[in-house]
C-alpha cells in the first residue's frame, strides 16, 4: 500500500494533479484532486472517450456552465459526466474552494 498527499501534489502541480495510470500503474480508476483560487473562471471539466467522472465540491459553492446554460452546485454536491459531457467550473466566492474528481475506465473501452 502507498499514501499519496494529495494537499502536497496539488501544490506542486499548479492546483490540480491527477492521481492516475502513471502513479497507481492501472487503467482501471483515477481521482483528481484540485483548487480553484477565489474569482477563478472556466477550467473545464471533460472525462473524454471512454471515461466517466463524478465531480464533488468539498469546501465551497462552484458554478457550473454549460451549454444550456449556469447552475450552482454546492459545497458537498455532486454531479456525474458521462464521456460526452463538458462543463465549466468557476469559483464566484471570496475564498478557494477544493474539489475531487473520481473516475473509471467504461467496460470495453480500449
Amino acid at each position: 500500500m502507498k499514501i499519496f498527499d494529495l494537499d502536497w501534489l496539488v501544490h506542486a502541480y499548479g492546483g490540480e494533479y491527477a492521481l492516475g495510470a502513471k502513479d497507481l500503474h492501472s487503467h482501471a480508476c483515477y481521482v483528481v484532486y484540485g483548487i480553484l483560487q477565489s474569482g477563478e473562471l472556466n477550467r473545464p471539466l471533460r472525462p473524454g472517450k471512454g471515461y466517466e467522472e463524478i465531480f464533488c465540491a468539498l469546501d465551497g459553492p462552484v458554478l457550473l456552465r454549460t451549454s444550456s446554460g449556469e447552475e450552482p452546485l454546492e459545497p458537498r454536491h455532486a454531479i456525474h459526466l458521462g464521456q460526452d459531457d463538458s462543463f465549466y467550473i468557476s469559483n464566484p466566492s471570496d475564498r478557494a474552494v477544493r474539489y475531487i474528481i473520481a473516475g473509471g475506465i467504461l467496460a470495453g473501452a480500449p
